[in-house]
């Protein structure tokens, strides 16, 4: 009950700060990181451990949340138009990005090489959900909010099977593509055929639904899908992403008639694991980091992401400022948050410590991506203002020349 007060306190502060957070460079998601305040190590009100159901629980729930609702905003025909710019961060950007926060792991914070190549392939993901400002705002360009948020629906997934292939290997076990390729096309089986099958029941002519309960359309899926993957042992977040991919395109209408719906569950969620995650970062688990681990932590960036989105993009004729905003936000979240804690489920050697260099870069990604998407999508609005000014302040102009004339003439 502690848990559930604080939330409703700390969610209380979140609505009354919302407006200032959207005028400013402050973030509701920077606010939530009150868990670092209430969490064990400073006032003890929650006291939560890395290995408790609920945070597993909460951080796989919220994902597969966000996952699904990222998915709803990219129908197929979206992605069909708009395809080129996220394979190129996925296929290019994303193994570079793994590599060399791999080679910092290992150079910088001195891990193996193994154990190196498990924290980039945790890392390796992006996660919009702390950037916000700049995947959700009209004034940011089409182009470049469709390339962060295709590249993030999809990586997760992708990273996925690098992360439990690493572990297995870690653990000694007997490493099973087969079982991994299973799982993987299994989740994408059930993204496709349980929302276009519910999609054909609701349009059935032996069905009707009331508005309230039409609205509870899109939620039944998403809970269908996820209480049949996990039953099945399918890979959650792939089959979270297809469904909502599925559901934009094959039932425009359930995915209108849930959005506002979908957004405020997802919105709940992700608070919530971001609580939850803040009351696990405590001082005296920062203080157990070494200073080399503050310093890959930075390193991981300022320089991973960047270096690999600013190759990946040569040549895309993007504009700089463009490719320089999708460089820089690369935040790490919920699919970063779960995958480090399968490290410490797996109880494999030096987990702990790769935990925690991968809890201090998400700690330090929330902190400064969430405080710079607002003033960066400020800055695209200026520059939209700038680039319509001349033409709205000539518009009076043409008006006085066309209507004078017409005076004349009546004159």
């Amino acid at each position: 009950m502690h848990l559930l007060l604080a939330f409703a306190i700390v969610l209380f502060a979140g609505v009354l700060l919302s407006g200032l957070a959207h005028r400013t460079v402050l973030s509701t998601a920077v606010l939530f990181l009150a868990g670092f305040v209430l969490g064990g190590g400073v006032t003890g009100v929650v006291d939560l451990r890395p290995d408790d159901d609920i945070v597993v629980g909460l951080a796989e729930l919220a994902l597969f949340s966000v996952l699904y609702t990222d998915g709803m905003r990219v129908g197929f025909s979206d992605l069909r138009r708009a395809w080129r710019l996220p394979v190129r961060a996925l296929v290019l950007g994303m193994p570079l990005t793994f590599g060399v926060t791999a080679v910092l792991a290992h150079y910088v914070a001195g891990l193996p090489w193994l154990e190196s190549m498990l924290v980039g392939a945790v890392l390796a993901p992006t996660d919009p959900v702390f950037a916000s400002a700049i995947v959700g705002r009209e004034e940011v360009p089409g182009r470049l909010r469709s390339l962060l948020n295709v590249e993030s629906g999809l990586n997760d997934g992708l990273a996925l099977p690098v992360v439990l292939v690493l572990l297995s290997v870690l653990e000694q076990d007997d490493v099973s593509l087969t079982s991994l390729a299973t799982e993987l096309a299994l989740g994408v089986a059930l993204g496709v055929f349980v929302p276009a099958l519910a999609v054909l029941l609701i349009r059935s002519r032996y069905t009707s639904a009331t508005p309230l309960y039409a609205s509870l359309g899109g939620l039944s899926i998403g809970l269908m899908v996820l209480g049949i993957a996990s039953v099945t042992h399918a890979n959650l977040f792939l089959a979270a992403f297809t469904a909502g991919i599925t559901v934009a395109t094959l039932a425009p209408d359930v995915e209108h008639s849930f959005a506002e719906f979908d957004e405020l569950v997802t919105e709940l969620l992700k608070l919530a694991a971001i609580l939850v995650f803040g009351a696990l970062i405590s001082p005296a688990f920062l203080g157990e980091i070494p200073l080399s681990g503050y310093l890959f932590a930075v390193l991981a960036l300022v320089l991973a992401r960047p270096i690999a989105i600013f190759l990946s993009l040569l040549r895309s004729r993007l504009p700089l400022p463009e490719q320089a905003v999708a460089a820089w936000f690369g935040p790490k979240g919920f699919a970063s948050v779960v995958y480090g804690l399968l490290i410490l489920e797996a109880g494999v050697t030096r987990g702990d410590e790769m935990f925690h260099l991968v809890a201090l870069v998400i700690f330090a990604s929330i902190l400064a991506h969430s405080s710079t998407d607002v003033p960066i999508a400020h800055a695209f609005a200026r520059a939209e203002t700038r680039r319509s000014g001349p033409a709205l302040a000539a518009e009076p102009a043409v008006l006085q020349e066309t209507e004078e004339p017409r005076k004349d003439r009546q004159g």
